[in-house]
């Protein structure tokens, strides 16, 4: 991968809003380089997506990360698996992770029912499923390399000496 397009790629990822016109700027280089370049990124498969960060602390949904243990598919190992987990519309991210589980799969809900139903309905009913761990996500502190739990600072007392 060329400098251009790491450079490319760390600013994006800070911040998937700047233009073409702002990261010329930033970097010094011609625009029309790196529109193109955006766009060799993209079609390749490199910028799979643009998305924001969102703090929803709102009670409306619940999100759980679930750690799921299987027996890889003869030929197909894990990606099968990962493939019949993640067409479900509640499932956000699936991983292929080293350690005690094979899987780790985020999913989002509408109440600890609804993923409770999801994990006992099916995930743990696919025949290669060994075992699940399900872990409900409280509090995000940070998301995506950004603190989302900032502290105010005005409700601090000031102590003078």
């Amino acid at each position: 991968m060329q400098k251009i397009e790491k450079d490319i790629l760390a600013i994006l990822a800070e911040d998937c809003r700047y233009t073409a016109s702002k990261i010329a700027i930033m970097l010094g280089e011609n625009e029309q380089l790196v529109s193109e370049t955006i766009k060799k990124l993209e079609s390749e498969g490199t910028i799979v997506k643009y998305s924001a960060i969102i703090n929803d602390s709102s009670d409306e949904s619940v999100e759980a990360l679930i750690e799921v243990k299987v027996t890889p598919q003869k030929s197909h190992g894990f990606d099968a698996i990962a493939e019949e987990i993640y067409s479900h519309n509640e499932v956000k991210s699936v991983f292929l992770m080293s350690g005690g589980y094979d899987l780790v799969v985020m999913i989002e809900g509408k109440s600890l029912k609804e993923v409770a139903r999801f994990v006992s309905e099916r995930l743990s009913t696919l025949d290669t499923v060994i075992s699940t761990a399900t872990h409900f996500i409280l509090k995000k502190y940070k998301i995506e390399g950004t603190v989302t739990d900032k502290k105010d600072e005005s409700l601090r007392i000031a102590i003078q000496p």
